[in-house]
């Protein structure tokens, strides 16, 4: 969002100050995006509330902010577009309201014939904010400050995914500072209403803040997969900016070479190298949010981020999240144990090593017969570690690939897989030169009957 007002083609402001707007009169402009323009407004005289009352949901002083959304001159598939991201606004403040989501006052929908450029445009009010989190990563932020912006984006992304949404557009400048000092998250415009563990979006994101997976999530009928660990990675470089002064947490000079450098990061050839400027408990928390597959992010939700930073608050030592995925709600060992079980079938273990072959649920990377590095898979070192490139042995595996495994881990940390299977359940495999790694079970379609590892 940039500090410049919404022009026509002939210069002259979209909306000027005076402008009337339903109830609201025009003050000035506040930001231009992609798709809107922001104006800030007041209520106009004589003009009251539903309620009767001169005030709806402002701010006390009668200001609030006008998102408008124009659709003059779009072509039909482009139209359709603004009005499926207004509608997502409105749905998701009407059924999931929050202290930790931008307020929607009202929606309006403009008729005017003798204004072309604003006919048929769509009006969101919303309660107007101080400034966006970008604004003050340009004046520094101190560690108090950090900590109380990052805990609430966490409250408002734990609502959020509660509720069964994902907000797919995490960034400074959709984190608001209200007049009151509070964080609001703002615009849903590409919000995704989750069906089980997913949704479903257009393949469109800023750069900066989308997951390594995103990149290569196939295209389908209804778009591409979208869960809710997409906002805890864009969370993870947010942290890294409040508390680095705004610099992304992957090098480049802009923001393809930096998706560029965390698929690398992801594919195991970088290293995650966060600036030093970011203070111990937060660096280890944006590691976790970075984690660099959907699975090894799957246990650090929102809720337990939040728990995090309140344990630090109060000086006692945070306690890492227990594993849980999307599917599963693991709470303890034994549950882990009957929920693999149920989910992986086993017959009588036998005391003898097997042959297990690899499976990639990557359609792409099936057929492929020149091992291409990014069709390559990777053994963890711990299967109770987060599945993260910093848990991985050196030696890399593909589809059809036949591994020696002598035991098998039924509680080790969940895994998911590119096709939402999820197990807890780790074989122990035997590599060239004595070395020993593990192997999720959602990597093989094999079962070998193996005594549990000691």
């Amino acid at each position: 969002m940039v500090n410049a007002p919404a022009l026509r083609g002939d210069g002259e402001e979209l909306l000027p100050p005076g402008h009337r707007v339903g109830g609201w009169t025009v003050t000035g402009p506040i930001g231009e995006g992609g798709w809107a323009t922001v104006y800030a407004a007041r209520r106009a005289e004589h003009s009251a509330g539903p309620d009767g009352s001169d005030s709806d949901g402002d701010d006390g002083d009668g200001t609030v902010a006008l998102k408008v959304l124009p659709t003059a001159g779009l072509a039909p598939r482009q139209a359709r577009h603004v009005a499926e991201a207004a509608r997502r606004e409105a749905e998701l403040a009407r059924t999931a309201p929050h202290p930790r989501l931008v307020r929607l006052l009202d929606t309006l929908t403009l008729t005017a014939p003798d204004h072309p450029a604003l006919d048929g445009a769509i009006v969101l009010v919303m309660e107007r904010a101080r400034c966006t989190l970008r604004d003050l990563l340009a004046t520094g932020i101190d560690e108090a400050l950090g900590d109380r912006i990052i805990g609430g984006i966490c409250e408002g992304l734990a609502h959020l995914h509660r509720s069964g949404w994902v907000h797919a557009d995490l960034k400074p400048e959709n984190v608001l500072i209200g007049r009151d000092g509070e964080v609001r998250l703002s615009d849903f415009g590409l919000a995704i209403e989750l069906t089980g563990t997913h949704g479903h979006a257009a393949p469109i994101g800023t750069p900066d803040y989308l997951p390594p997976e995103r990149w290569k999530e196939p295209l389908g009928e209804h778009g591409v997969k979208v869960r809710t660990t997409a906002d805890i990675w864009a969370l993870g470089v947010v942290i890294h900016e409040v508390f680095a002064a705004g610099v992304p947490p992957f090098p480049g000079a802009t923001p393809t070479s930096r998706s560029a450098a965390a698929q690398q990061y992801a594919e195991g050839r970088a290293a995650l190298r966060l600036a030093p400027a970011v203070p111990p408990f937060w660096r280890a928390l944006a590691a976790d949010c970075l984690a660099p597959t959907h699975a090894a992010r799957a246990p650090h939700s929102a809720e337990s981020l939040l728990a995090r930073i309140r344990a630090h608050r109060s000086g006692r030592r945070p306690r890492r999240p227990r594993p849980r995925t999307a599917l599963l709600a693991l709470t303890a060992c034994a549950a882990a144990a009957v929920t693999a079980s149920a989910l992986w079938p086993q017959p009588e273990p036998a005391a003898h090593p097997a042959r297990i072959r690899v499976f990639n649920a990557e359609r792409g990377c099936q057929d492929r017969t020149d091992r291409d590095p990014q069709c390559s898979l990777g053994l963890a070192v711990d299967p109770l570690l987060p599945y993260s490139a910093g848990n991985v042995v050196p030696t890399r595996v593909w589809h059809n690939d036949t591994l020696d495994a002598d035991c098998q881990l039924p509680t080790g940390l969940p895994v998911i897989d590119e096709e939402d299977r999820t197990s807890t359940l780790w074989y122990r495999i035997h590599l060239p030169g004595s070395t020993t790694a593990w192997l999720p079970a959602v990597r093989t379609k094999d079962r070998p009957a193996l005594l549990h590892c000691p």
